[in-house]
């Protein structure tokens, strides 16, 4: 849909020369109206609405774009102009949480594992639910609430270095935190969401910063499980052995695992 916009702004742009088609109203995150030539039409974007939070927090947000002029653009589709920026307005929409495209690309990923905009509200178990893919959400939240645990939820930019938790603001800092820690050959250390161990699974990423992927992240963390229950026969110890199969550190990380999958929805 995202093209339809962009091929109709070409052509007014064409026919009004420098007059700028604006936004009239945003309906929702997947539904604008813009308006070029003294016509408002209603155009539709690509991707799923997040409303976890309700339209009107939308509303209040997309408040900011009325009167905001739109181009057309590339392959990212219709541009939109705030404070002076261009940005698409698909991937505004996604990057702040309110538009869930067909494919989790990186800024989709991050605000569903930020808990961005419309994400804010949805269960704690939704960023797994929507970027898992073998294990229940459920379990891979609880593990996630047990490793990265941030002020109540996990943290997608989160390392532990010889059991010291560090938080950080954006991946690229957690990124940069990692590239130092390789530069001075130290692997002990835990990743991302999950917190993957570098030094006994470092070799299952692409790459440092693909690691920090949340959705790469969960997935790496799936096959451990998987592996896990594969040795013991067992779901409990699959999930205690993620942290330790040594029973005495095990048992209690499970114990912590249980409390946090209860207080689910």
């Amino acid at each position: 849909m995202t093209k339809r916009l962009a091929t109709l702004l070409i052509a007014v742009a064409a026919s009004l020369g420098a007059q700028a088609a604006t936004i009239e109203a945003v309906i929702s995150p997947n539904a604008i109206v813009v308006k070029a030539d003294g016509q408002a039409r209603v155009h539709m974007l690509d991707g799923k609405p997040v409303l976890y939070c309700g339209l009107d927090a939308f509303l209040g947000w997309s408040a900011r774009l009325l009167g905001a002029q739109i181009e057309p653009g590339a392959d990212d589709g219709p541009v939109v102009t705030l404070a002076g920026k261009a940005t698409p307005i698909a991937r505004l929409f996604t990057r702040e949480g309110w538009l869930r495209p067909a494919v989790l690309n990186d800024a989709a990923q991050e605000a569903l594992a930020e808990r961005r905009g419309g994400w804010a509200c949805a269960p704690k178990t939704e960023p797994f639910a929507q970027m898992g893919v073998r294990v229940d959400p459920k379990i891979t939240a609880g593990i996630a609430m047990n490793e990265s645990s941030y002020r109540g939820r996990p943290w997608p930019w989160t390392l532990n270095v010889s059991g010291r938790g560090m938080f950080f603001a954006t991946r690229e800092e957690a990124y940069a935190a990692v590239n130092r820690l390789l530069a001075n050959d130290r692997c002990d250390f835990d990743v991302g969401l999950m917190q993957v161990n570098w030094c006994y699974h470092g070799k299952r990423f692409a790459s440092p910063w693909e690691a920090l992927a949340p959705a790469t992240n969960i997935r790496v963390a799936e096959d451990i499980l998987a592996e896990n229950l594969q040795r013991s026969g067992s779901a409990m110890k699959a999930v205690a052995w993620y942290h330790s199969a040594n029973p005495e550190r095990g048992g209690p990380y499970f114990s912590r695992f249980m409390k946090h999958v209860a207080q689910f929805q």
